[in-house]
């Protein structure tokens, strides 16, 4: 598994998971991120693994470039994750919900979040109404679903080449 972060150039052309959602801004908080790439490691995933942070875990330096390297990953990116731990006020994730309806149309997202989550009612609906799939409640089973429609997308390239 090879982790991008957003300090970095985006690898291109490789099987991958992008990891969508709320970024902490505050010092003491620890990315959720962190976990998840522990999980994809345990899980065995072996492609890239998109983290819209930098790789020192410190705040974001520029917005347009932030943004444009997270434009062109979730582009590239085989399935995009959206785990969603909101709550207020330290961790609001309004960016992340209009990339989640902008992105939710591709296909390519699994989506989740914890049941303490706050604010995720039009999330959960429009999930459920686009996906016919209910959120997953469990990090580590949504990245288990992730691995596995990556996975399967990538196995169904190779087969129709």
């Amino acid at each position: 598994m090879r982790i991008n972060y957003s300090d970095e150039d985006v690898i291109k052309k490789e099987k991958s998971i992008f990891l969508a959602g709320p970024t902490p801004r505050e010092k003491d908080l620890i990315s959720w991120r962190i976990e998840a790439c522990n999980i994809l490691k345990k899980l065995g995933f072996d492609g890239v693994v998109y983290v819209p942070e930098y790789s020192t875990w410190k705040p974001k330096e520029s917005y347009v470039d932030q943004a444009m390297w997270e434009r062109t990953a979730l582009s590239e990116a085989t399935t995009i994750v959206f785990w969603i731990p909101r709550h207020l006020p330290d961790m609001p994730a309004f960016t992340t919900n209009v990339e989640f309806g902008y992105w939710l149309h591709t296909g390519k997202v699994v989506y989740g979040r914890p049941d303490n989550a706050e604010k995720i009612k039009y999330l959960d609906w429009l999930y459920e109404l686009d996906y016919n799939n209910k959120p997953i409640n469990n990090l580590q089973e949504l990245l288990q679903l992730a691995v596995t429609k990556t996975n399967e997308q990538k196995l169904n390239k190779v087969l129709i080449k």
